[in-house]
């Protein structure tokens, strides 16, 4: 039996028909932040760092409570006894045995170390730390990700008036070679408007490409499949100037900024194991003994038992503790240093956007106003050149006024919106605004 040349023809597309590409992923700014913080390496880790301290913690812990064990145990003994005494003794056997020993029972110690209790209340404050730290990671993570998208819904909203104005532009050059056509316009008023038609479609072409390696950026911070094609939900919201729902105080933004949360941590686990380091002179109580069935045989085993209590007192110790004890004062003097520059980068930080939001804010009315007269200027120039009135001169430098007042309208809500989330990083309030 023979295939026909189409059958074969579409069993080899068939693989190809029936992998057909997946759906676009449309997010919302809410939707980007939230799989940012679901998938962000860097929050992983932190995340883990936090697993990793409670476990310390844990073992720290672990070190302040009694230690039990059981076993059970035979052995074969033989003993020289000329090795014994040092010398053989007349009418004694040179050794004994061997004979079995089998015992079984439990065996435990129980520490008393002041030193133990701080390494552990120390360990708690590492966990702080690292919580802390995964704060500051998942804070980082949605500047990064708000910045990004935004960025994206800026090169929407160029390639939307891109295109916008390329229609006009060849509105006005229809309007021109119909002018002409008539014998009422000229051919250097069309030539005009069909080189200001070329330019509107080359800043098309560059606005379109400007937006797709926008939206590959934000795919690759959210660890996107780079086959699947991201597509913005929020667009019109760039257009929106809303107030920033933050507590915008230095002394809120000292109690949020996970930094300073950290270094506060920092300080108090240094603190005591400045403490720990100290007590390290005082005696160590040790409490340790054992309990056991022991005999030659299985049955021939009586309970015997060992109970004891050691007392350490360091004397002389080469050194070690007073090294201890400097090593972690140079760490909190390191500390206290980093806590007043992060507070002085915060107060700046603060101040800054602050005074960016508001210049921004002024600036979005003046644009939005700019844009009214420009789109005025070019409804007046254009009626003017249909009138007959004036060439089409005036035309072209209207629609580049628009143009240029297009850009400073768009550059000045992406100002005002980069501003707003660089008050919340600044506030430490950048999770509780972008992804509640």
């Amino acid at each position: 039996m023979t295939i026909q040349p189409k059958v074969l023809i579409c069993l080899a597309l068939a693989p190809c028909l029936l992998a057909q590409p997946a759906a676009p992923l449309k997010l919302t700014l809410h939707d980007a932040v939230t799989l940012s913080l679901r998938q962000n390496p860097q929050v992983i880790l932190a995340n883990l760092n936090v697993g990793q301290s409670s476990e310390d913690s844990r073992v720290a812990r672990s070190g302040l409570l009694p230690q039990v064990g059981a076993g059970i145990a035979e052995s074969v003994h033989r003993l020289n006894i000329d090795t014994l005494f040092g010398a053989p003794f007349p009418g004694i056997a040179q050794h004994i045995g061997p004979f079995w020993v089998a015992q079984g029972g439990i065996q435990f110690s129980a520490p008393l170390d002041l030193t133990l209790w701080r390494r552990y209340k120390a360990s708690q404050s590492g966990i702080a730390a690292a919580r802390a730290q995964e704060m500051s990671a998942r804070e980082e993570s949605v500047l990064l990700v708000v910045s990004q998208y935004l960025g994206c819904q800026r090169a929407a909203a160029d390639v939307e008036a891109a295109h916008a104005r390329e229609l006009l532009a060849q509105a006005l050059y229809d309007q021109a070679a119909d002018l002409q056509k008539n014998g009422v316009g000229t051919g250097i008023d069309t030539l005009r408007a069909n080189v200001a038609l070329q330019n509107e479609k080359q800043r098309a072409i560059v606005a379109q490409t400007q937006l797709e390696t926008a939206l590959y950026g934000l795919g690759r911070l959210l660890s996107v499949d780079p086959q699947r094609k991201i597509e913005l939900a929020d667009q019109v919201q760039f257009f929106d100037t809303p107030e920033i729902a933050a507590d915008q105080t230095l002394e809120h933004a000292y109690g949020t900024r996970p930094e300073l949360r950290q270094i506060a941590a920092q300080t108090a686990r240094a603190e005591l194991e400045l403490q720990a380091a100290a007590e390290e002179r005082l005696p160590k109580l040790t409490v340790s003994g054992n309990w056991l069935e022991q005999g030659l045989t299985p049955a021939s085993a009586i309970p015997v038992y060992q109970y004891q209590a050691s007392l350490d007192v360091p004397l002389f110790t080469g050194g070690r503790i007073a090294a201890e004890r400097a090593k972690v004062e140079i760490a909190l003097r390191q500390l206290k240093l980093q806590e007043q520059a992060a507070r002085d980068s915060i107060a700046l930080e603060v101040k800054t956007s602050l005074a960016q939001l508001g210049a921004a804010r002024n600036e979005v009315k003046v644009a939005n106003l700019g844009v009214d007269l420009a789109r005025q200027e070019v409804t007046q120039a254009r009626d003017r050149f249909q009138a007959g009135v004036a060439n089409n001169i005036e035309v072209v430098n209207a629609q580049n006024e628009l143009a240029r007042a297009n850009d400073n309208q768009i550059a000045a809500l992406y100002s005002y919106n980069q501003a707003r989330a660089d008050l919340a990083h600044a506030a430490g309030q950048m999770e509780a605004l972008y992804a509640k």
